[in-house]
């Protein structure tokens, strides 16, 4: 007689994404009866990833399903998969297999983000308004661990370390995302785009709107700036104060002195408006050096003269 074979569990899309176990079904639902997840922090963007998205779609449909929740005015608010929404729109879809789950606000950010930190990349902006988000409703919960510390301390990061749990992230690192919330949009566009550090976008963001400001147009027009120039900045005593010029004149001040070998290259495409392109390197370097201590000749003379 053959074994009875155990039943294989296979994880449901509820329980992949955390959401609230509630047994509903997958429905067919128009895309212009959903709109967008309030202040949703990751980007839709039409890269060649989407491309290859959208050319998925037309071939095999939508394999996995949206997550949505009703808005109690006849449509739906997407809770995890705009990317996929937005790419059945351009292959021309009219309609995306979804699950319709009631859930509440603070149910409906834990599990947008938390179905969100598994993508392959994901940018600095996106993690650190994701977890802003995710940190909020930890503390309007007054989600903690432990029952018996009550100690601040130990309660933040507690909560920092429940928060960044998922992204694989200790309280510090998950403070030093959110703080990057404080950056101007501008200074956090060059995070994203790798022309500042965290480490420099955190410094920063504790800087007030104005100053961030004036460090974005100096980085813009300069091309430079180096964490030299932002410790300087750190160390003003009355930086709320300062006016835009001053604290460019800390920026220029904090920069190295540039250094001098004693080395003098002159390139090829130089020399050759004074010296025929076919001759030889070494005639041209005793024609220069002939000529310079002609030069120096005629300069001690006119010392003496003096």
């Amino acid at each position: 007689m053959a074994a009875k074979r155990e039943k294989i569990h296979f994880e449901s899309v509820d329980e992949l994404l955390g959401a609230p176990s509630i047994k509903d079904g997958t429905e067919e639902i128009r895309i212009d009866k959903i709109h967008p997840f309030k202040d949703h922090p990751f980007k839709v963007v039409d890269d060649d990833k989407m491309a290859e998205l959208v050319e998925s779609i037309k071939t095999n449909g939508i394999l996995s399903p949206v997550l949505v929740r009703p808005d109690n005015q006849g449509g739906y608010e997407m809770v995890s998969g705009h990317r996929r929404m937005h790419a059945a729109k351009l292959a021309g879809l009219e309609v995306v297999p979804a699950i319709v789950k009631e859930m509440t606000d603070d149910e409906s950010v834990i599990v947008m983000v938390d179905s969100n930190v598994q993508r392959e990349e994901i940018l600095p902006s996106e993690r650190a308004y994701s977890l802003k988000m995710k940190m909020d409703v930890v503390k309007r919960q007054g989600r903690r661990t432990d029952l018996e510390d009550t100690s601040g301390t130990e309660c933040r990061k507690l909560t920092g370390d429940a928060v960044g749990e998922e992204f694989g992230l200790r309280d510090r690192q998950v403070r030093k995302y959110v703080k990057l919330t404080d950056l101007i949009p501008e200074l956090m566009q060059m995070v994203d785009e790798k022309v500042i550090s965290i480490g420099m976008g955190y410094d920063i963001s504790f800087f007030d709107k104005e100053v961030q400001q004036w460090i974005y147009e100096y980085r813009k027009e300069n091309g430079i700036l180096r964490p030299e120039q932002i410790e300087a900045l750190k160390a003003q005593k009355n930086l709320e104060n300062m006016q835009q010029y001053p604290v460019i004149q800390v920026l220029n001040s904090a920069l190295p002195e540039p250094k001098t070998n004693g080395k003098v290259s002159l390139s090829e495409r130089k020399l050759n408006k004074y010296f025929p392109s076919h001759m030889p390197s070494r005639e041209r370097e005793k024609v220069i050096l002939e000529l310079l201590a002609k030069w120096k000749e005629e300069q001690e003379e006119m010392a003496d003269e003096t």
